[in-house]
């Protein structure tokens, strides 16, 4: 529950802000121009607000809705989420949306998706100033990579060092990694002292998003973080600190021991109870860079009573780059802008029928957020959200900013506005598919949630 509460606040949190800024793109736009701008509500008020501010001598009124489903600003002069057809059948007025040239209407509608791009680089660009960047070097993870069934069926194996796709270095494992794995007719790994190429199927995106788990995950040693009082390990002299590097004669890392101790629990279930409780196992470790190896007697679950490090900063080779605040700048620009192009790639596997399974509602975007407070998490997921909220507000769809855009290219090249109706038809419509795509996208996370 605790988790549930602190992933829903940083959720609600972020999205606030990133609803304000839009709207506040908007809205300062409008204001520019002289256009009146009747209401800024920070979430959706259907029937009513949970709070609404008019202050005095300005014709703004502000609030916040119920409904946390995004927010708007109601600028005169303009079919809306409000649908409010009974003003756009009074005179033309001054102040109006629609007495104004189409460039100063322009700037209105993709003011919002200006500001939260805006709002991204910079974030990512104080990120960088504040916590620098640090990144595991996958060519230098000595245990190589963990990788799943689809990765493995192609080819690899657990152990690889991920090198390069048709010839390009790889230098992290990240979004973009991956994506020169989808992309590449050849990936190259490193096997032993051997580079072996791994031919990659065109598919292959399509049947990892399939997969419950991630295309591969570091390797990395089984070092002892501590030891359980009265535990087997104890009464085998193995110390907080020991890596162990061996079970039963053959070489493990982390995974591979709790994987093999898993194996050998479920086999148990065909022993008596005595033989289980009395069950060896032989452990190698090293200490001080002395090896050694003892007999533990496993308890009944196979367990031998010690807790690992897991913290990958300290067990895996990383690189450290800080950035002063001037040069956080263009580093955050580029961030911003690798992070746009690597959303918009992604874009064309939302219309496979595995990617139509990986749309997510805001179960999803909640469980992106850590389950304990880190601001570094949440600003970096703020600003990620950010760029998504930009390029899909952007989108040509009507009932979107980028549907208004459309309609406002179309009236500069004929040089006629389309109609009130059709605006009001097209408002309609778009409002209908993107209710449709929220009710999917939730569907998908009532599924996930009860068959995962």
């Amino acid at each position: 529950m605790e988790t549930f509460l602190i992933r829903a606040l940083q959720l609600i949190m972020s999205l606030s802000l990133l609803v304000i800024i839009h709207e506040g793109g908007h809205f300062l736009f409008a204001r520019l121009f002289k256009v009146r701008v009747e209401k800024f509500c920070l979430f959706f008020d259907p029937w009513f607000s949970l709070f609404k501010y008019k202050p005095k001598n300005s014709d703004t009124e502000y609030g916040v809705g119920w409904l946390p489903l995004g927010g708007y600003v109601k600028i005169a002069g303009m079919i809306d989420e409000s649908m409010d057809t009974e003003q756009m059948k009074q005179p033309v007025k001054s102040w109006e949306f629609r007495a104004k040239p189409a460039y100063q209407r322009l700037l209105i509608m993709t003011g919002g998706v200006l500001f939260n791009f805006i709002l991204a680089l910079f974030i990512y660009s104080m990120i960088l100033f504040t916590w620098g960047d640090s990144y595991v070097p996958v060519q230098k993870v000595a245990l190589g990579m963990q990788f799943n069934e689809t990765a493995k069926s192609i080819g690899f194996h657990d152990g690889d060092i991920l090198w390069s796709a048709d010839g390009k270095d790889f230098t992290r494992y990240d979004g973009d990694m991956l994506r020169q794995v989808a992309n590449a007719s050849e990936v190259t790994v490193l096997r032993g002292a051997e580079k072996v190429s791994i031919a990659i199927p065109e598919d292959i995106m399509q049947r990892l998003m399939a997969d419950s788990v991630r295309f591969a995950y570091y390797r990395f040693p089984f070092v002892i973080d501590s030891v359980f009082a009265s535990s087997p390990a104890q009464a085998a002299g193995i110390l907080p600190g020991d890596s162990i590097i061996a079970l039963n004669g053959r070489s493990v890392a982390y995974y591979d021991f709790m994987n093999e101790m898993d194996s050998l629990r479920k086999k148990s279930v065909t022993l008596s109870a005595d033989s289980v409780n009395t069950h060896l196992i032989t452990v190698g470790y090293v200490r001080g860079g002395v090896t050694n190896t003892v007999s533990v007697a496993t308890d009944s679950l196979f367990k031998i009573g010690v807790k690992a490090q897991t913290n990958l900063d300290k067990l895996l080779p990383s690189v450290e780059v800080n950035y002063s605040f001037f040069e956080s700048f263009p580093a955050g620009i580029a961030l911003g802008v690798k992070t746009l192009k690597g959303y918009v790639g992604d874009m064309k596997y939302l219309f496979s029928k595995e990617g139509a399974k990986q749309l997510g509602g805001f179960g999803t975007i909640g469980s992106i957020f850590p389950a304990t407070w880190n601001w570094h998490q949440f600003w970096y997921m703020t600003a990620f959200l950010s760029i998504i909220l930009a390029f899909m507000n952007i989108l040509p769809i009507p009932a979107l900013d980028g549907g208004h855009v459309l309609f406002l290219l179309y009236e500069i090249v004929a040089r006629r506005k389309p109609s009130d109706k059709f605006m009001e038809y097209a408002q309609m419509v778009g409002m209908f598919l993107l209710f449709g795509l929220l009710i999917w996208a939730n569907f998908n996370d009532v599924l996930r949630f009860f068959f995962k």
